[in-house]
């Protein structure tokens, strides 16, 4: 079974800032799970984000793509 990592793995994982991590929860672009104020995912839905927006514009996350889009 997958386990569950926090936001601060997250951003270990991918060097982004915790905060950033929280947007990507937000906007959806990483799968998570919410019990109270404690936000988690899954070490593979990680991955999967890595693959799928490989290429592609994150700045901000409700707005993705393709980079050298202007």
């Amino acid at each position: 079974m997958d386990r569950l990592i926090t936001i601060p793995e997250v951003a270990e994982i991918t060097g982004f800032s915790q905060g950033f991590v929280g947007k990507l929860f937000t906007a959806g672009l990483i799968p998570c799970l919410k019990n109270g104020r404690v936000r988690k995912c899954r070490r593979m839905a990680v991955d999967e984000f890595m693959k799928t927006y490989e290429g592609c514009d994150i700045t901000d996350p409700f707005h993705v793509k393709p980079i050298g889009d202007n």
